[in-house]
C-alpha cells in the first residue's frame, strides 16, 4: 500500500513589541531576572482590566497581508479556558470566530531533485495554504526541575503572539522545515520578530496523518509538540511517518487524535494526552474588550464606536520587498539561484549586497556606454565570492553578524575595484580584507602602507622567472619530460620570490611560454 503524508502547522511567533499585549509591563522579560517584568494585569488579579497592544495588532496585520490573507472588517477577542500555572487568570486571551486573517498561502520552493540540480533548475514551487492568522498573549514559562518540583518565571506571560495555522498542504518533513525558514525570514524582513526557534520565539507544533495515495478524505491526525529547532520538526515528522506507516501495514491505523512530545535524546516522539477540541476550551467573547474595526482606506475621521483605527492599505504600503521575491529579482539581474538564497538568507547581509552591487554597476556605467553589460557576469561573481565567501568568512570565524560589519560599501567598492583591474591578487586580497575587518582602515592605505600592490610588469617578471628557472634546473627538465603539473611549482616559487605581489595569471604565461621553447 503506497501511503501519502498530510502535515500541518501551527506556528507561534512572538512579537517584538516594546510592551506587552494587554497592559504596559516591558516585553523584555526574556533579558530580566524572573518575575520582574510583570503587573497585575498580565497577572490576572481580580478586577483589572487589559488593553490592546495597537502596535502588536498592526503588526499582526502587517504580517496577515504578507501572508496574502484576507483581512477581517472586524476584530474581536476571545476568552480561551485552560487550567495550568503558567496560566495565572486560568484562561487565555485570543481570537477565534474573528482573527485577524484568513484564507492566505505563501509559496515556497520544494527541495531540489538531483535531475533539477543537473539541468540548473531552481526546484518546484508549492503554495501552502495558511487557514487563519490570530493574535493572541502568551502563557508564563515552566522550569521543571530534577526533584519534581516546578518553578514558573511569569515575564514571559501576556507576550503578543501571532497564531499561524496552516492548511494540511506540507506533502514531506523536508518541505515542512522548508517552509518554517522561510515563515522565520519573512518575520525578520517585517521587522516584527527576531523569530528564533532556540530562544522561543518561534514555536511549533505538527499535525501529521498518512492516508491511501488516491483519497481524498483526513485520517485522524496526531499532533507533535515541544519542537524547538527546525531539524528537530524535521525529524520528528520523519519518525512519526515510520511509526504510523507501521500501524497502517499491521491493520490498526490511528483511530483518534492524540498529541505526543518530541524526545531530543531517544529521537522519538512520547505519547502525551489525547488532542482537544474548541469545546474543550470553553470559548466565549472577552467582555472586557470591545470590538476592533478594520478600515479599507484611511479616514480623517473616526466613528464614535470605533475602539482603534487601522488602514488595510495604509499598513500594506509599508511591507517591504519580501525574500521570495527579492530572491527572484537577484537571479533575473544574474545573480546564481543558490547564491541569491544565500544572500537573501540574512537581511543585514542583502541589503549591504544590493548598496554594493549598485554602486559598482554605477561606477561601470560612468566609464563608459556599454562598459556594466560587458563586464557584468565577471562583475557579479566578483562581488558575491568576496562578499559571501571571503567576508563572510572572516566575520564567521570572529563570531560576527553582518549588522557588526564595520566596512562601508564605499570601502568595500574600492576594495573589489583594487581586484577588478588587477593591481591587488587574490592572496593578498584576502589579507587586505582581514585588515580592513579588523582596522576599518582604506584599502588604498593598506596596500600602500604594506607594499602589496600586483606586479604586471612583464620585463620584472620575467627577471624573477628566469632566476626562479635557473635556481630549480632539475624541476625545468622533469617539465620538459611531460610533467606538466610542476607549473604550480613555478608559480608558487615565482610568488614566493615577488612577496606575493606578482600577477599569478601572467606568472603562468610568461613561464609555459620560456619552458616550452
Amino acid at each position: 500500500m503506497n501511503l501519502e503524508t498530510i502535515i500541518g502547522l501551527e506556528i507561534h511567533v512572538q512579537l517584538k513589541t516594546k510592551s506587552k499585549m494587554f497592559c504596559g509591563c516591558g516585553n523584555d522579560g526574556e533579558y530580566q531576572p524572573p518575575n520582574t517584568t510583570v503587573c497585575e494585569v498580565c497577572l490576572g488579579h481580580p478586577g483589572v482590566l487589559p488593553v490592546p497592544n495597537k502596535q502588536a495588532i498592526e503588526w499582526a496585520i502587517r504580517t496577515a497581508l504578507a501572508l496574502n490573507c484576507e483581512i477581517n472588517s472586524e476584530q474581536r477577542f476571545d476568552r480561551k479556558h485552560y487550567f495550568y500555572p503558567d496560566l495565572p487568570k486560568a484562561y487565555q486571551i485570543s481570537q477565534l470566530d474573528y482573527p485577524i486573517g484568513e484564507n492566505g498561502y505563501l509559496e515556497v520552493r520544494l527541495p531540489m531533485t538531483r535531475g533539477q540540480v543537473a539541468k540548473n533548475n531552481h526546484g518546484d514551487i508549492a503554495r501552502i495554504g495558511i487557514n487563519r492568522l490570530h493574535i493572541e498573549e502568551d502563557a508564563a514559562k515552566n522550569f521543571h526541575s530534577q526533584n519534581g518540583k516546578m518553578k514558573i518565571d511569569y515575564n514571559r506571560g501576556g507576550t503578543p503572539l501571532i497564531e499561524i495555522v496552516t492548511e494540511p498542504d506540507i506533502k514531506s518533513p523536508q518541505s515542512a522545515k522548508i517552509f518554517l525558514q522561510e515563515l522565520r525570514l519573512i518575520m525578520r524582513y517585517l521587522g516584527v520578530s527576531d523569530a528564533d526557534m532556540e530562544k522561543g520565539h518561534l514555536r511549533c507544533d505538527a499535525n501529521i496523518s498518512l492516508r491511501p495515495e488516491g483519497e481524498e478524505r483526513l485520517y485522524p491526525k496526531t499532533e507533535i509538540k515541544n519542537l524547538n529547532s527546525f531539524k528537530a520538526v524535521e525529524r520528528a515528522l520523519e519518525y512519526e511517518i515510520l511509526r504510523q506507516t507501521k500501524l497502517w501495514e499491521s491493520g490498526s491505523p490511528t483511530e483518534s487524535e492524540s498529541t505526543r512530545g518530541w524526545n531530543e535524546q531517544s529521537q522519538t516522539t512520547v505519547e502525551q494526552r489525547g488532542k482537544e477540541g474548541s469545546a474543550d476550551y470553553r470559548y466565549f467573547p472577552e467582555p472586557d474588550i470591545p470590538p476592533i474595526k478594520i478600515e479599507k482606506e484611511a479616514r480623517n475621521e473616526k466613528p464614535e464606536t470605533e475602539f482603534f483605527g487601522f488602514s488595510i492599505e495604509q499598513i500594506k504600503s509599508e511591507i517591504p520587498e519580501l525574500p521570495i521575491a527579492r530572491r527572484e529579482r537577484l537571479v533575473e539581474s544574474g545573480v546564481k539561484y543558490a547564491d541569491a538564497k544565500t544572500i537573501t538568507e540574512d537581511l543585514a547581509l542583502a541589503d549591504y549586497f544590493e548598496e554594493v552591487y549598485s554602486l559598482f554597476k554605477s561606477l561601470a556605467e560612468e566609464k563608459s556606454e556599454g562598459e556594466w553589460e560587458a563586464n557584468r557576469e565577471k562583475a557579479i561573481k566578483l562581488v558575491v565570492g568576496w562578499l559571501i565567501n571571503r567576508l563572510g568568512g572572516i566575520l564567521s570565524n570572529q563570531k560576527r553578524s553582518w549588522k557588526e560589519l564595520e566596512i562601508t560599501p564605499e570601502q568595500f567598492i574600492d576594495f573589489l575595484t583594487l581586484i577588478f583591474e588587477g593591481r591587488l591578487n587574490s592572496s593578498n586580497g584576502q589579507v587586505v580584507l582581514a585588515e580592513m575587518v579588523e582596522t576599518g582602515d582604506d584599502p588604498e592605505h593598506i596596500v600602500e602602507s604594506r607594499r602589496l600592490e600586483q606586479t604586471s610588469d612583464a620585463d620584472e617578471l620575467e627577471r624573477m622567472i628566469v632566476r626562479v628557472i635557473e635556481a630549480h634546473p632539475d624541476e625545468v627538465a622533469k617539465y620538459k619530460d611531460g610533467k606538466r603539473e610542476l607549473i604550480k611549482f613555478f608559480v608558487g616559487q615565482v610568488m614566493k620570490e615577488s612577496k606575493g605581489t606578482a600577477n599569478p595569471g601572467l606568472v603562468a604565461d610568461i613561464l609555459k611560454s620560456m619552458l616550452d621553447k
